[in-house]
Formats: C-alpha cells, structure tokens, sequence
C-alpha cells in the first residue's frame, strides 16, 4: 500500500506505540463519535458515510420539532420515518443520478412529510392568493424528476397543492446552474421557445437551504401565524414608534407572481399596528388614511395617497393590534417604501396626526437567467455584426 492512500489516523497509528493504541482505543473514539457527531456506536456502521452532516443535519430536525411540536402539531405528526439505505440507492438507480450526500443523510432522518396542508417549508396567504408547501419523500420526488431541456437533472424538494409551485435541487452542474443549487424555476414570459427558465436561487446545497429554513423559524424571524409557517422577514429596526403607537413592517418575495424576463416582482408586506397597553383610554384612535413613499432600486420615487388600509379604517384602544398584508410590484430588483398613517382621536376628531411607518426594503433573491436566452441573444448580435 502506498503512503498516499493511507488515511491520516492510520499515518498517525506509525509515529509511536502510544498513538498507535490511542488510534485503536474504541472507549476515546465512542466518546468523541458521542460528542462531535450525536453518533452511538450501535449507530456508527448505519451513519458513518455522513459524518460530515449528521450532527448538522440532526440538531436541525430536532430542534424544529420541538418548537413545532405544541405550535403546529399537525405539521410535525406529517413527518414520515426516515428511508433506508437501500430505498435511496434504488432511487439513485431509478433516476440515473446520485443524490447529495446531504439530502441522503437528512431523508435517513425523515423521509419528507405526507401531502397535507399547511405544509412544513412555510405558507403564504393574500386575499386571493395562497401557498403552501410541502417536503417531498424521495419516492414522489424521483416521480417528479425533470429531464427536459432548461430543467435537466432536477429533483424537486417541495410542492404546493395550489399553485404547483416547487423548489428544485439540481443533481448536476448544467444549463447554468450549479451541482446542489436550490432554486424556484421561473419560465421566461418572452420567450418563444419554452426552455428559456430563469431561476430565484434559494440555497447552494440542502444542508445550507435546509438549516437556514430551521433558523428562521425557531429564531422567530418566520412568523407562525393560525399553525402556520409564514415566510415574512422583518429588518431589525424595522419598526417606528409615535407617541402610544408602534407600527413594526415584515416582507416577503413572491417567486410565483414575479418573473425575471420581463422584469417583474412582486413583493407582500405585513403591517402591525399595536397600541400600548399603558396608553390613556382617551388615546383611542382610528386610522383615516395612509401616505407612501416608494423609491425603486433605479432612483425613481413615487408618492400614494389614498383612504383607510385595504378598505378598512381601524380603530385603535389601549392594548389593541391591528394587522393586514399587502402588495406590490416592481420593475428593479430593490426598492423601499416609508410613510405615513393620519389618525384622528375618537374623543376629538378635531385632534389629527401623523404615525410614522418605518422604512422597509424589498430585494428579491439571487436569480440566474436562463442559458438558451443568452445564446440566443449572442447569436442575435452575431448576425448584427
């Protein structure tokens, strides 16, 4: 055997008898396997193809669940049981492809969830539009698999009853994308030739996409909103406060409503308005109309003006909160809005002011534009020249 496929524990068994028996010494390494990977020894032959993601990958279901456990039971009583090692070879065998090392050793844990709603990979809801998606197991995933042009190698990860919206995990480095990138597909709404897809990218491996999610839910960032995971993001110091009343704002992109060519995205916000519990009885309120100040990424500014919030005009007491979501569209990729409520006091009406709404910014994810439209495009200037 040559030194250069010897392993660096086995190197290290030669320089001296003491390494040697440290290197073969099971009670150290039971203890490490114990500390470093959450491995036991009865578990160690079964996992160690995953000790680089076990530990990660591990912490992260169980630290999901436990928050989610009295605050969305339903969800977390969707989880199927782990694969077995066998399952995901013959899904390998099935669809031609390895699967990650990462997405393997996360569906040995749970095999994705049953098709139920809400789904555990976050929610959506506006007045006339909702979503919902679910963690695919491996077998409906390997049913979904795309082998088209412009989604060539694509396992989807997620799926949404309502709008057939999935996140795809590409098993291969082709048509511009990356080994393990995670991404929305986004058909090119111009283009002729139905390959043009461009892409919102939303991780670069499962272990990234996948941990990320856990974080922001059990952080708080994702708001859990009537047993369901919303996928809002709040700034830190996105909130203002006048006088009794604070008015904190979240955002969320919407991949399904947007597009890349032509340039169109579209964006929901989430308004709080909550007025302290301290506040003075003759403190009541009731909101009369709204002031916007939008700037898009471009530099260009707009101004609206207009009655109530989406139709109503509420009344606001000690200890109240009111909230709502809307949208908007935009043509850039970043913008922010900032404004303004007028109020009147219900105990005077002549009394009117002015609540400030805080500053928020809407940036729409990392996209990749689509490969045959850049082909085309350099083919177009070719012929030009």
């Amino acid at each position: 055997v040559t030194r250069a496929k010897l392993s660096p524990l086995t190197l290290c068994s030669f320089v001296s008898r003491r390494l040697n028996q440290l290197s073969g010494h099971n009670p150290l390494w039971r203890s490490l396997c114990s500390r470093y990977w959450l491995l036991t020894e009865q578990y160690y032959l079964d996992w160690g193809r995953y000790l680089r993601h076990y530990a990660v990958l591990k912490t992260s279901w169980e630290t999901l669940k436990t928050f989610l456990s009295q605050r969305c039971p339903r969800m977390i009583a969707s989880l199927k049981d782990g694969a077995k090692e066998e399952e995901l070879d013959s899904i390998e065998t099935q669809i031609g492809f390895k699967l990650p090392e990462d997405y393997r050793c996360s569906y040995r844990l749970h095999n994705g969830q049953k098709l139920v709603v809400p789904g555990l990979m976050g929610s959506m809801a506006l007045s006339n539009h909702y979503r919902s998606e679910d963690l695919l197991d491996v077998e409906t995933a390997a049913g979904g698999f795309q082998q088209r042009k412009g989604m060539r190698q694509c396992l989807p990860l997620t799926f949404c009853f309502h709008t057939g919206l999935s996140q795809y995990l590409a098993l291969e480095a082709t048509e511009g994308r990356n080994l393990s990138d995670i991404f929305y597909h986004c058909p090119d709404q111009l283009a002729q030739d139905p390959s043009a897809i461009d892409m919102f990218i939303t991780g670069t491996s499962f272990s990234d996409w996948f941990t990320t999610y856990v974080n922001n839910v059990v952080t708080g960032e994702y708001p859990i909103i009537r047993d369901q995971i919303f996928r809002y993001v709040r700034e830190q110091q996105c909130v203002a406060t006048t006088g009794d009343l604070s008015v904190t704002v979240s955002t969320a992109f919407l991949p399904e409503l947007s597009s890349v060519h032509p340039p169109h995205f579209f964006f929901t916000y989430r308004i709080r308005i909550e007025m302290s519990s301290s506040a003075s009885p003759d403190a009541a309120c009731q909101l009369d109309s709204r002031y916007w100040k939008i700037t898009k990424g471009n530099g260009e500014e707009e101004e609206v003006r207009g009655p109530g919030v989406v139709g109503e005009y509420p009344v606001m007491m000690p200890g109240k909160v009111h909230e709502y979501a809307s949208c908007t569209t935009f043509s850039t990729t970043s913008e922010h809005m900032e404004g303004h409520y007028t109020f009147h006091r219900l105990a005077n009406k002549e009394e009117v002011f002015n609540v400030l709404i805080p500053r928020f910014h809407m940036v729409c994810p990392p996209f990749r534009k689509s490969v045959v439209r850049s082909v085309s495009l350099s083919l177009d200037q070719s012929l030009d020249q």
